[in-house]
């Protein structure tokens, strides 16, 4: 399997990750999924305004959130699997972590685990599918090194 990620940095924030961070998350989430498609996806770090912006146009929410993902959905054959868009708010995940008493480096492996299992079509709308999606992202990123996302830290 092929990964390429477009790696977009529209931030000041500094501390956010490179691309061999980038691949080694995104393929973790794809191989749990089973995926073994070439996939191509764009990864773009905005600051607050931006993901402010985007989240209330396209999820009526007007905040800036952690992470939103755009699923891409071809209408005709293509050489790659265009998986979508994440746009992630490094300032927010920044903020989340020291809230959460996690690194920055944890809460970011989460972050693009969890966009990506959304480009790949998990959500956490209804009880069971969040579950289900909940677990898959515990496993991924204990698989990572990453302490689970969803317990409470000290």
């Amino acid at each position: 399997m092929k990964i390429i990620i477009d790696r977009q940095v529209a931030t000041s924030h500094t501390n956010i990750p490179d691309a061999a961070e980038l691949t080694r998350w995104v393929t973790a989430a794809l191989q749990a999924d089973q995926t073994t498609d070439d996939c191509e996806l764009t990864v773009r770090f905005v600051d607050p305004d931006e993901g402010q912006q985007l989240n209330n146009e396209f999820r009526g929410r007007d905040y800036a959130t952690n992470v939103l993902s755009f699923p891409f959905d071809a209408d005709i054959p293509l050489p790659v699997r265009l998986l979508g868009d994440l746009v992630v708010c490094a300032p927010v995940v920044a903020a989340e972590a020291k809230e959460q008493n996690k690194t920055e480096q944890a809460h970011w492996a989460h972050m693009i685990v969890h966009g990506t299992l959304h480009l790949l079509g998990y959500d956490h709308i209804e009880d069971a599918d969040a579950e289900h999606m909940e677990a898959l992202e515990r496993k991924i990123l204990a698989e990572l090194g990453v302490a689970d996302p969803y317990q409470e830290q000290p």
